[in-house]
């Protein structure tokens, strides 16, 4: 076989390869995935006068659908009581009644905000057009942590935003819900481990009681 003829038929496998559909992608590959082992909890201390805590998005609509978001008032309540206790920054994002939310609308009186701590603002990166980093930077805050529902949405894309922005962020797994256990997994992995090294750095996840001021 002459060298022509070599290349023109390795010129034609090349065109086949690239034209033939891949099967290596993730949908096709769907079934064959493990879960990673569970990032590790650690206890954390915080300085209350640099750490403020974040609220998102846990109104009475959306909580009240998610079974784990009901069950995880108590972590909740547990972690306002603290913050009120040390005078910590505390900031809430509101959603839902038709863009009209208001204090009223959180899951649970107990944890209500007060006037200045809260903005109606949609979307997950709750930086986004609203007072949480103007707040944050008057205040001298330093540290974030980060409560909200949905566990996918309002806590990955404000603990991401927190973590581009210079901050460091608390996620305590039991304060945040997702509509089922897979979202919160992949929540989970992706702010420990799986996200970019400008995110996983900057977040320590955590649970509430592991939280001590």
């Amino acid at each position: 076989m002459s060298r022509y003829s070599v290349a023109a038929a390795g010129a034609g496998l090349l065109v086949a390869l690239l034209g033939s559909p891949s099967l290596a992608d993730i949908i096709s590959d769907w079934s064959k995935v493990v879960a990673p082992p569970a990032p590790e909890l650690k206890e954390v201390t915080v300085d209350p006068s640099t750490t403020a805590l974040l609220f998102l998005d846990i109104m009475k609509g959306n909580c009240s659908a998610r079974p784990r978001c009901v069950a995880n008032m108590p972590n909740l309540k547990r972690l306002h009581d603290e913050a009120r206790k040390h005078n910590m920054v505390v900031w809430y994002s509101l959603v839902g009644s038709n863009g009209k939310a208001t204090p009223d609308d959180i899951m649970d009186p107990a944890i209500k905000p007060r006037a200045g701590e809260w903005y109606r603002q949609s979307g997950p990166d709750k930086f986004m057009g609203s007072t949480l980093e103007p707040t944050l930077k008057q205040a001298g805050i330093k540290t974030v942590i980060a409560c909200g529902n949905s566990y996918q949405g309002a806590t990955v894309g404000t603990a991401s935003g927190a973590a581009q922005r210079g901050y460091k962020v608390i996620v305590p797994v039991d304060c945040s819900a997702g509509e089922d256990m897979y979202n919160e997994q992949y929540a989970t992995y992706h702010l420990a481990k799986g996200g970019p090294a400008i995110i996983t750095s900057a977040v320590t996840m955590t649970r509430s009681a592991m939280v001590k001021f």
